[in-house]
């Protein structure tokens, strides 16, 4: 039979639970999520299982994160069907904190992030990374696991994140986990459920247009040229698009196409079809 998890609501309660395991002797993995689980975060929890004795889920709906005006109260929240999906996987301890025990009605603490963090999302999204830092900051430091897993699906968030782990000297590894696509390319999100049947056809098309820039520059063709021609594809399939850029792999400096072709690279996109935002990248 399988074992059901453990489910922690408060950072005392958490702590109590790892330093047992710790007592031990015993490694500790965390699998950050805001719920909604699809087999994205499942891969995440399989390679946590695989690489630490303990697994911690963590499912918290990051208010921080979100502005006034985006889908807080709408975004998907599926705790017992969450919980459901992770049971294969034997995860030790499910950490569900509530918005109160996050975030205490005098909490003043935030982070100001730079580096990976500027441009791209911040342009559009400049309240982001700070909350995301903040939350980040507070799980890892909650549970002070050994390793942390994240996906590159969100390519821009896990560079944030490594820099402030390195620049706060917190004590956990970050590990990046592939993008996990369904079957036609579109990376797994849980706003994917936002999209409407003829979207969700049309939203393929990212991925498509990506590959198609990368494999120009592989072929040594022309980038800008790629790029223009990725962007209009990608307007004129009905998608707004905020974003499509080629930056350095490891810092998201931008890349001087005709003096930087051998440094790593990686293509970023985040467009709106209809009310749903889709973001992507992928290595060149």
């Amino acid at each position: 039979m399988t074992a059901y998890p453990a489910i922690a609501s408060t950072v005392d309660d958490l702590r109590r639970r790892v330093s047992i395991w710790r007592s031990d002797g015993k490694t500790v993995a965390l699998v950050p999520t805001m719920g909604a689980l699809h087999a994205g975060h499942l891969k995440l929890i399989e390679e946590a299982r695989n690489r630490a004795q303990k697994v911690i889920v963590s499912i918290f709906v990051n208010p921080t994160q979100f502005a006034p005006t985006e889908d807080f109260d709408s975004y998907p929240r599926t705790f017992d069907d969450d919980v459901a999906k992770m049971l294969p996987y034997g995860v030790d301890a499910v950490f569900a904190p509530n918005a109160a025990e996050m975030y205490r009605p005098d909490f003043a603490t935030g982070i100001t992030v730079k580096g990976p963090a500027l441009g791209l999302e911040t342009d559009y999204r400049p309240h982001f990374f700070s909350g995301v830092a903040v939350v980040v900051a507070k799980l890892l430091l909650s549970a002070l696991p050994d390793i942390a897993l994240f996906g590159e699906k969100d390519y821009q968030q896990l560079l944030v994140v490594r820099q402030m782990v390195r620049d706060l000297n917190i004590p956990t590894e970050i590990l990046a986990i592939e993008t996990v696509r369904e079957d036609d390319g579109l990376a797994m999100s849980s706003r994917n459920a936002y999209l409407s049947s003829a979207d969700r056809v049309t939203a393929a098309r990212l991925n498509v247009e990506l590959r198609a820039v990368a494999d120009t520059i592989r072929a040594g063709g022309s980038a800008e040229t790629a790029l223009k021609a990725a962007r209009a594809a990608i307007s004129e399939a009905g998608f707004r698009l905020d974003y499509l850029e080629l930056r350095h792999a490891e810092t998201l400096q931008a890349i001087d196409l005709d003096a930087d072709k051998d440094l790593p690279m990686r293509l970023l996109v985040a467009a709106w079809l209809g009310k749903t935002r889709l973001i992507d990248n992928i290595g060149v």
